[in-house]
């Protein structure tokens, strides 16, 4: 059965190595919010750096995730001391799961108060795609698909929650996702 995968990417307004509360209540919250979803029903796994350090992004050995990419749009730093960004690589079961933990308890209010950490970048912040079972998407995956989104909207190369796919590339609409006039009943 196929497996969902979800990059997500985001420009953080200051480096990781900032000492400030902001980003330090980030760490804070991201910690927690990790611990939660892999909790959640539906969650298969993420990409984690196998040293465990969380801010030598590109540095890190990944493992069969891949080495550490990111869009071309980024334009901040590379290094422990400059890299200004929160990336994750998942999978998940299907949409409704993964739709659960990301709009319910510690998440959801992290992204209520994403725009106290991150930038605007007009860019989209996660992309979805389907693998096959026993594929380990890479983080060159998310990147690619991230960037085939924004060129060219959801498909089911690439896709958002709104404008989902299911894994034979039909659209597809999941009760309380997506525009109201398209919902399944």
């Amino acid at each position: 059965m196929p497996h969902l995968a979800l990059y997500t990417f985001g420009v953080l307004k200051s480096p990781l190595a900032d000492p400030a509360p902001l980003t330090r209540e980030f760490y804070d919250i991201g910690e927690a919010v990790y611990r939660k979803i892999s909790q959640h029903p539906g969650y298969l796994a993420r990409a984690e750096a196998a040293d465990g350090d969380r801010g030598a992004l590109f540095e890190a050995d990944w493992g069969a995730w891949g080495e550490f990419a990111v869009p071309t749009w980024y334009g901040k730093g590379h290094t422990v001391e400059t890299t200004a960004l929160a990336a994750t690589l998942s999978l998940w079961t299907d949409l409704r799961p993964a739709f659960d933990a990301i709009y319910t308890g510690l998440h959801r209010e992290a992204l209520n108060r994403r725009y106290d950490w991150f930038e605007r970048t007009g860019h989209p912040n996660y992309v979805f795609w389907w693998v096959s079972d026993g594929v380990i998407p890479t983080w060159q995956d998310g990147v690619s698909r991230l960037e085939h989104l924004h060129d060219h909207g959801s498909a089911p190369h690439a896709f958002t929650f709104h404008h989902s796919f299911a894994p034979e590339g039909t659209p597809t609409r999941i009760k309380g996702i997506g525009p109201k006039s398209d919902q399944v009943r």
